[in-house]
């Protein structure tokens, strides 16, 4: 796992609309089929998700690649669910194509929660501190989980918890979009030691994809995680691009002390985290909207973590 993977091309998504899901749930679920079905609000991007009456949801997934995911939750999401400290989807049924759909689905418990934007989890409703906390004992309580036989990184989570050099050129290409908007050199220096920091290669259990709209919240707390698609066992670092997607600094240290990860570690989660916002920052150079000052609040908070790091190894 030292050398980097090939991506292949973007997916090819589909569109998928509610008469299609009806159709899916009356063939292949026909006990469900007077149930009624709603698009999600900000359903997400790998699959399209339906509620599916008051207490299930259905995830189709929107390409193909995305589909590969859909047998791995049905094998392991049971197992890590009994396991976890809090509620994760519980597959229900899965399906298969038809009705002009082409891939497998899957219909799953459906868990109430808000999202845990950054609005929220930085001084909004959400006191940040103890969010970093929670979120920190569930993702040991994850790496917890025996990781004999769980999925190796691979095109059915896009390589999480494989090497960063798999996203290299994806963050080059952006450092030069962004030259003379940020500070690139700092920028290039953060990445370079994410590269350098090297991985004990223990595999562990890893959620792959630890974003505000994948945990949920309510009462102010941490109250369950979903979306498992891109999860697997290999370097568990990718899971920690939160602590500055969703943190404050006194968020992140709690986030971090918690853990308990070594400086290696860390160095590699920032590095997660700096790959996806500088390709979001690059995306949205020409705009002037909250989508990209809120990416380029995450980076300033990436840089400055670097440099408090570095600083204190002085």
């Amino acid at each position: 796992m030292s050398g980097a993977h090939d991506l292949g091309p973007v997916p090819t998504r589909l569109t998928v609309d509610v008469e299609v899901v009806r159709r899916l749930i009356a063939e292949q679920f026909p006990r469900w089929s007077d149930l009624p079905v709603h698009p999600v609000a900000d359903g997400g991007w790998d699959n399209f998700t339906f509620h599916l009456g008051p207490q299930m949801s259905v995830r189709l997934p929107s390409a193909a690649e995305y589909a590969l995911a859909v047998e791995k939750e049905h094998r392991w999401l049971p197992r890590l669910a009994a396991q976890l400290p809090l509620p994760v989807p519980t597959p229900l049924g899965r399906g298969e194509p038809g009705g002009g759909y082409p891939f497998a689905w899957s219909v799953h418990r459906w868990i109430d929660g808000e999202p845990a934007t950054a609005d929220r989890t930085t001084g909004g409703t959400v006191d940040p501190v103890r969010f970093g906390l929670d979120l920190a004992d569930f993702l040991t309580a994850v790496q917890r989980v025996d990781p004999t036989g769980g999925p190796p990184p691979g095109v059915h989570n896009w390589f999480r918890g494989g090497t960063l050099r798999t996203y290299d050129a994806t963050a080059q290409e952006a450092l030069d979009a962004l030259e003379g908007r940020i500070d690139t050199a700092l920028a290039r220096e953060v990445w370079a030691t994410a590269l350098g920091a090297r991985w004990n290669h223990v595999p562990l259990w890893f959620h792959g994809d630890v974003a505000g709209g994948n945990l949920l919240l309510r009462d102010g707390h941490l109250a369950a995680v979903i979306d498992f698609g891109t999860c697997g066992v290999g370097d568990p670092s990718c899971d920690l691009a939160g602590a500055w997607t969703l943190l404050d600094a006194a968020g992140r240290k709690a986030f971090r002390d918690r853990l308990g990860v070594d400086d290696g570690t860390w160095a590699r989660g920032r590095g997660w985290a700096l790959w996806k916002t500088l390709a979001t920052c690059a995306a949205a150079v020409d705009r002037d909207d909250e989508a990209s000052a809120r990416a380029h609040r995450v980076l300033d908070a990436i840089l400055e973590d670097h440099e408090a790091d570095r600083g204190s190894s002085r």
